[in-house]
């Protein structure tokens, strides 16, 4: 199991007690090491000396066959489910799973000064925790998630990260199946959480939007202080029953929290943020209408931790995009806008209209969407139909095995040309070389999007590489 996501900064050691009373295990043969722990950790290759070994098993994996690997580079522990035989001092648990979310809450109760923000949602949760993170920790050392650490096992890791210096935390939670968001908003024990939006990302796991709503809901039920409700949302109604905080705070159209003002420029907005507390003008350094209603459900959250309205602007006018979420990158004479991070319906189209905002020939460039289940075809389909419809957009280069279903979809409109479709990248590659061929002088404007799988950021440096 390699999750590669070790920080830098020195991380709060444990004693053997602590590791012992967080998961409850039993020390093998009653071998324990001398001294405390400065880390533990599920990535066999960091492993060395004063370091805790902790052993996951997957469905594909079993990471107990590297303890003989972790104990010659010299470190000390083992955290395992079933004993090994290698020299080593082994602390036995019941579930190496369970016991990293035992690890991780137990560390989350260890850091009482903290306030903590939870959020979840189908679409838009890195920007927003992005914005957060930039508001927050323009204030105080804050803790934020990094990268996709937004699962059952995600979520442990990054809280083993809290120091005693963290005054905030800002936890993204996501959930590809029931009863998962309930497993990590107890371990997490936010202040402040809420949903962001209901989309349609993991339509498949989850059998229709009602599901996903069923399981993002489940973050209402671990919540101390003020439960944040996306007011504009088709499932706004469903997710106010879920509330059982005495507080709450609404953000969108018609919510406490909202935008109006909107100016939309092509790589950048302003707006007016008005709030419970007042109203104030915010230049952001975002492209695209979902993004002002990203920054609106950030100053929701940071509003409903205690946080003033100037503090909320100075965060947001200085809050930098994660890598490949909406990335404008001048080359040559073109643009290129890297969205390769990940993509659902929703934030493809969200896409399509910040394209349509840049200069001269504008072309997307999108791989499969996953996750979908057995509506992948359809959804393709209407996406295909709706990206081309897309006023301002010339040409729509469609990559991957549903290439076809969006194709056909395209073509069920009047603008079906607009549309070419290829199987891999391989084949899309020369066509987008000949477009540039095609129109130049003239300027284009690139964006390239799909599910991380499809990793479309290597056909964009390809052809990158080929200007």
């Amino acid at each position: 199991m390699h999750t590669s996501t070790t920080s830098t900064a020195a991380l709060e050691p444990w004693s053997i007690e602590q590791l012992q009373q967080a998961t409850q295990g039993y020390w093998l043969n009653d071998k324990k090491p001398a001294g405390q722990i400065k880390r533990i950790l599920t990535d066999s290759r960091d492993a060395e000396a004063g370091d805790a070994f902790l052993a996951l098993k997957g469905e594909r994996f079993d990471a107990h066959d590297f303890i003989a690997q972790v104990a010659a580079q010299g470190c000390d522990i083992a955290i395992v489910s079933r004993p090994m035989d290698t020299d080593i001092c082994q602390l036995v648990v019941e579930d190496t799973r369970l016991a990293l979310g035992q690890l991780g809450a137990y560390r989350r109760q260890q850091n009482p000064q903290l306030k903590v923000i939870a959020l979840t949602g189908s679409s838009g949760k890195t920007t927003t925790k992005e914005m957060l993170g930039s508001i927050l920790s323009r204030l105080a050392p804050t803790l934020v998630t990094r990268g996709n650490l937004n699962n059952d096992l995600g979520v442990p890791v990054m809280l083993l990260e809290l120091r005693p210096e963290h005054q905030y935390a800002v936890m993204e939670l996501g959930a590809s199946h029931q009863d998962e968001i309930d497993y990590t908003s107890k371990m997490v024990q936010p202040h402040v959480a809420g949903i962001i939006n209901i989309g349609t990302a993991h339509l498949g796991e989850f059998g229709g939007r009602d599901g996903i709503c069923r399981a993002k809901s489940e973050i209402y039920a671990h919540i101390s202080e003020t439960s944040i409700i996306p007011a504009a949302d088709d499932f706004a109604e469903t997710i106010r029953a879920a509330v059982r905080t005495e507080k709450s705070l609404s953000f969108g159209t018609n919510g406490d929290v909202y935008a109006s003002d909107v100016v939309l420029e092509a790589q950048s907005s302003s707006f007016t943020l008005n709030t419970p507390q007042g109203s104030k003008t915010v230049q952001l350094p975002f492209a695209g209408e979902h993004n002002v209603e990203n920054a609106t459900a950030a100053a929701a959250f940071a509003l409903a931790i205690g946080i003033g309205l100037d503090d909320i602007v100075a965060g947001l006018e200085q809050a930098v995009g994660a890598k490949g979420r909406l990335n404008f990158i001048p080359h040559k004479d073109y643009l290129f806008i890297d969205d390769t991070y990940n993509a659902n319906p929703g934030s493809m189209r969200a896409a399509a209209e910040v394209l349509a905002q840049q200069q001269g020939i504008r072309v997307m460039v999108t791989g499969d969407i996953g996750e979908l289940g057995s509506s992948a075809a359809i959804e393709h389909y209407k996406l295909g139909r709706d990206l081309v419809s897309v006023k301002g957009i010339n040409f729509v280069v469609a990559v991957g095995e549903f290439a076809p279903a969006a194709q056909e979809g395209a073509r069920s409109t009047q603008y079906g040309k607009k549309m070419q479709a290829f199987l891999n990248q391989e084949q899309a590659l020369p066509f987008l070389i000949r477009l540039i061929e095609t129109h130049q002088p003239q300027p284009m404007s690139f964006l390239f999007k799909g599910s991380r799988f499809t990793h479309m950021e290597t056909l964009m440096a390809a052809l990158m590489e080929k200007l």
